[in-house]
């Protein structure tokens, strides 16, 4: 047996796949929807602040948001881990789902950096581009994991 084979057929991911429960698959992928609006809403707020925009609000306290994001990031990572598990072969078969991993990942790097840099206004604001940036490109390739066909057919590969 494979390891994808092995997380495919444990309890979780086969409650997820299968249960025809509303707290199944629907519920676990509202809670991805909640927890990716809680981080990438919340840090956004926080990046575009950084760099620029809307300037009449105080930075300072926006660093009490860092939990809310982290919060955030751990109902997403949860709730993506059951996911996946779902439909491992499914997933590691899609290119865009290992962009989408990459840029999460840097996301959060970043994120993290942000928030230790944060009284720190030197090289503040690149590191909020590149939050701000890597959680676009996240978002965009997660959605579009749904679609390889059309997106390969894009492409042209």
């Amino acid at each position: 047996m494979s390891f994808v084979e092995f997380v495919e057929g444990t309890a979780i991911a086969v409650w997820v796949r299968e249960s025809p429960s509303i707290f199944a698959y629907t519920f676990v992928l509202s809670l991805h929807a909640i927890g990716l609006a809680i981080v990438v809403g919340v840090s956004s707020v926080v990046g575009f602040r950084i760099v620029g925009a809307a300037q009449s609000i105080p930075l300072a306290p926006m660093s009490k948001l860092f939990p809310v994001m982290y919060l955030g990031f751990t109902i997403n990572l949860i709730s993506g881990l059951m996911l996946f598990a779902a439909n491992a072969s499914g997933m590691l078969a899609n290119f865009l789902f290992y962009i989408k991993i990459v840029f999460v990942l840097a996301a959060f790097v970043l994120m993290t950096l942000v928030h230790r840099r944060f009284d720190e206004p030197r090289g503040l604001r690149g590191l909020a581009y590149g939050m701000l940036g890597c959680w676009l490109i996240a978002l965009i390739a997660g959605r579009l994991t749904a679609y390889p066909f059309f997106v390969r057919a894009w492409l042209g590969i």
